[in-house]
């Protein structure tokens, strides 16, 4: 395991048990903010911003399930640089600070081909050039746990010329959603043979960067990250002098941005959080910035029992799903993020619920439940499910230390109890639940595994611009075969059908639309009962009148992507 595991927090459910590589590190400190300033702002206090957050600890690897949070995002935004953007209407424009172009330039084989700016560099001097692309495409394709890795798996050559600064990618199939792949791209030259390899990529902080920011320190027991303009960006410079990220308990957010000590702040609120914020007044604006996440359920079709379809059905009509988004929103602003699709996020341009009326999950019913185990041989006797003299057991994971996952996975737990099924939660460490237990072993059947154990687990699953490529990520088959053996899931829920996989494979390749994949298989993957999601994560954010330019961009993208924009006003 990498570093990341040395931070795993404590068990938050009680009485869950812990896997063999848990470990029991206490949380950072919580830095709570100072008392506000006596006196008006200097004009050195105007050329910084200061933005308070929940937590600021990393891995700060954007494609790595296991380090998704809102820092990591920010820290994406403001330091790496990306071929394409969020535009406002949500679809992806190239980004010019980076490419000259990128276009597809021929159609058998398929190629797309990249010209980078020449004059386009990380912070230590070297060109970002194709070994990035290079680097970033061979790590998407073979390390687990990745975001939105389906596209890059449909590549089958990188070549370079120009010194690297043209780069010509060729796809096995044509792939329309090309334009998703390449954000965040990494600094290869420093990474590739770096110590600890992918699991420590980005895991204390960024050996060097191409974007606006450089950081000048990262102090996570101060929980703070002090960002400066990049002097050697080669675009617009930053408006702003320094950006400052700070960690800041809920209690001190509120007088903390009404005193200005903070000029802006992105934070997962629930409801009374909300009304505190707003209750500051015409000082801030407090609006919902949607995360590109959908909290959901995995039920993983692995081991003898959760191999069943009927069983998992049963699990899912047990669950009550408003009672487990009210559990983890507390009627904040992700309780109006139900999500009801299996692929598009609530915020996405183009959502609607697609969740069948006759689905398990569609509405708690206990009677279907109990009539769906019967069929698989069950017998509900002395308040427990038994078949063969063995009571129905499930393990539910929870990554340790995320809230409100395990909120999720206590109210699951407690939930499945009380209907007449076993359940424990455990809490392993982030890295260690997406690299490892949700893995399943080369060369073993992904269906009647043992699959580490793990029967349920609760996670956030990437939503995008690319809705098919989220679908192929979340639901299809790895395309590899390794001495002839049949594909193997390539996704975190386990799950890998040929009788879907066509269609996903016809929606990834541009050979059906999307709309009309899903229409024809997410009734069917609704009914599967395999990922069952609950809502879209959001945080609130609240920004002082002396702060403008802060601009969502695009439903899912947040605030940070025009950071380089933000300007801090003297107020009189």
């Amino acid at each position: 395991m990498g570093s990341r595991t040395s931070r795993s927090l404590p068990l938050l459910a009680a009485g869950a048990a812990l896997l063999a590589a848990c470990t029991n590190a206490p949380p950072p400190p919580i830095v709570t903010s100072s008392p506000a300033p006596t006196s008006p702002p200097s004009a050195a206090d105007n050329a910084q911003i200061v933005v308070g957050m929940d937590d600021i600890t990393g891995g700060y690897n954007p494609h790595a399930l296991a380090d998704q949070s809102t820092v990591t995002t920010a820290l994406s935004a403001l330091l790496l640089p990306s071929v394409f953007r969020p535009a406002p209407d949500g679809t992806l424009a190239v980004d010019r600070t980076l490419m000259s172009s990128a276009e597809v330039s021929k159609t058998e084989p398929y190629t797309v081909t990249y010209r980078i700016r020449r004059d386009a560099a990380w912070s230590d001097g070297a060109p970002v050039a194709a070994e990035d692309f290079s680097y970033l495409r061979e790590q998407m394709r073979d390390q687990p746990g990745t975001v939105d890795a389906a596209g890059y798996r449909l590549i089958s050559n990188i070549a370079s010329a120009d010194g690297g600064k043209v780069v010509e990618v060729t796809f096995i199939k044509p792939y329309p959603g090309w334009r998703s792949l390449f954000g965040s791209l990494l600094p290869a030259h420093l990474l590739k043979d770096a110590p600890g390899g992918w699991e420590s990529v980005l895991d204390e902080s960024f050996p060097a960067t191409a974007g606006p920011f450089a950081i000048k320190t990262l102090d996570r027991d101060r929980g703070e990250i002090q960002l400066e303009r990049n002097d050697r960006y080669w675009e617009q410079p930053a408006v702003i002098d320094r950006l400052v990220l700070r960690r800041t308990d809920a209690p001190g957010l509120a007088d903390a941005l009404r005193s200005g000590h903070e000029q802006l702040a992105i934070t997962r609120t629930d409801a009374v959080g909300v009304k505190q914020l707003q209750d500051i007044g015409d000082a801030v604006t407090v609006r919902t910035a949607a995360r590109p996440t959908v909290v959901s359920l995995l039920f993983r079709p692995v081991g003898q029992d959760m191999f069943e379809r009927g069983v998992r059905g049963a699990l899912a009509a047990m669950l009550d799903r408003g009672a487990l988004i009210d559990a983890a929103t507390r009627h904040g602003p992700e309780a109006q993020l139900r999500a009801d699709s299996l692929v598009r996020a609530p915020a996405e341009i183009g959502y609607a619920p697609t969740i069948p009326e006759d689905a398990p999950a569609a509405r708690q019913d206990l009677q279907l439940a109990e009539r769906m185990l019967t069929e698989a041989g069950y017998v509900h006797t002395s308040g427990a499910w038994m078949r063969e003299g063995r009571p129905l057991s499930v393990v539910v994971a929870a990554p340790a230390g995320e809230e409100p996952l395990a909120t999720v996975a206590e109210e699951v737990r407690r939930q499945l109890t009380s209907a007449g099924v076993q359940a424990r939660v455990v809490s392993p460490d982030a890295e260690q639940l997406f690299t490892q237990l949700l893995v399943d072993p080369l060369g073993q059947d992904p269906i009647r595994a043992d699959g580490g154990a793990v029967n349920i687990a609760v996670a956030s699953l990437p939503a995008g611009a690319n809705s098919a490529s989220v679908l192929a990520t979340n639901f299809g088959c790895s395309p590899d075969l390794v001495d002839g053996i049949r594909a193997r899931p390539g996704n975190p829920a386990g799950f890998c059908d040929s009788t879907v996989q066509s269609t996903i494979d016809a929606a990834l390749t541009g050979a059906m639309t999307l709309d009309d994949a899903l229409a024809t298989i997410e009734p069917e993957l609704w009914r599967q009962a395999v990922v069952i999601p609950l809502y879209q994560a959001a945080d609130t954010l609240v920004v002082r009148k002396e702060v403008s330019g802060v601009d969502m961009r695009s439903p899912l993208s947040g605030p940070f992507g025009a950071a380089v924009l933000w300007r801090r006003e003297a107020l009189r």
